[in-house]
């Protein structure tokens, strides 16, 4: 076993903050739940970065109801954010996720130091008590470990013995198409019964909304006959009509796929298939390496329409999981 394969199998787990329920929040102080209020409807998120937002904002003034004895947001200080941070990072969060949580509280004392400060006595001297903070120490990464052809053969040719079409259909896309987690359950049934062009092995799907600042980006993924054949074997096979491909049902009803059913699925399923730690995150990058190096597809072809970069250096950067093993083979043969 490489030694790459054995430090993804032993990194420890970050434990999940508990979700801050509605009892949870009414707990908190009332002030501190009107300003997350406040700042959450003058801005105008799309939904998934609103969620994002209530969700971090709930968990650190929860921190503050039970860490800090509720003190005052205008009272909090640095020394109080680095004992966050630290509670964070103590759990085993990441730098990267750490990060993102600073950046949302950040950004409510942005919009309070502007707005609320005009009108609010007590905020009349509030500063942004997360900037100026010493830098987040990078977690130590290891080495992604792709997910090759052979990998993606045996999860299927397993799923396919446990009968799990939803698995297949799901792997099927990652692999093929490259889309994140994010973007595969926006895929709607109608993409199936889109014509085939005559010598073309892919269909190109409707807009999805990518990555990027405000809406996001509207990306048109090119879907390959593989994923397409898994995607109606699934349709066939769960018993019910949706406008979605990607759908679970909750309490008997049908609906879309949530982000996180990818997270359990690559923790609970594929990895105890191929034996090693694997997620989400990895499939986009397996797709391009896979099209970089086995089929030997151009790699500007494959940023433009596979990643869906405007720069190929970050392809190469972040996508690109080959090892150049024969080339470098041939450096001193």
């Amino acid at each position: 076993m490489s030694k790459e394969i054995e430090q993804n199998m032993l990194r420890k787990r970050a434990q999940k903050l508990p979700e801050v329920t509605d009892e949870m929040w009414a707990q908190v102080d009332q002030e501190h739940q009107e300003l997350v209020s406040e700042f959450l409807d003058a801005n105008s998120f799309r939904d998934k970065t609103r969620k994002q937002y209530n969700s971090t904002l709930r968990q650190f003034f929860w921190w503050v109801h039970t860490s800090l004895n509720g003190k005052k947001l205008y009272k909090i200080t640095k020394r109080d954010f680095i004992r966050y941070q630290s509670f964070l990072k103590n759990r085993g969060m990441s730098s990267s996720g750490i990060s993102l949580k600073k950046a949302s509280v950040s950004s409510l004392n942005n919009y309070i130091e502007s707005i609320v400060a005009e009108e609010e006595q007590n905020y009349k001297a509030f500063r942004n008590f997360t900037r100026g903070l010493p830098a987040i120490p990078k977690t130590v990464t290891y080495e992604k470990v792709k997910v090759t052809y052979d990998d993606y053969k045996l999860m299927m040719d397993t799923l396919k013995e446990d009968e799990n079409y939803l698995g297949m259909a799901w792997l099927a896309t990652a692999f093929n198409v490259g889309a994140r987690r994010a973007e595969i359950v926006q895929f709607k049934t109608e993409i199936l019964d889109y014509p085939i062009k005559e010598g073309n092995p892919y269909i190109t799907a409707h807009k999805i909304i990518g990555k990027g600042r405000g809406e996001g980006k509207q990306l048109e993924y090119m879907v390959n006959l593989e994923a397409l054949e898994y995607m109606r074997i699934w349709k066939e096979k769960r018993g019910y009509d949706h406008d979605y491909i990607f759908t679970t049902q909750y309490g008997g009803e049908p609906k879309q796929m949530s982000e996180s059913w990818a997270d359990y699925f690559c923790s609970d399923v594929l990895s105890d298939i191929l034996g090693r730690r694997i997620n989400p995150h990895l499939f986009k990058a397996s797709c391009i390496t896979y099209l970089l190096e086995v089929k030997k597809v151009k790699l500007e072809l494959v940023s433009k329409k596979i990643a869906h970069h405007e720069d190929v250096s970050t392809t190469i950067k972040h996508y690109d999981l080959r090892d150049f093993e024969e080339e470098k083979n041939q450096i001193f043969s």
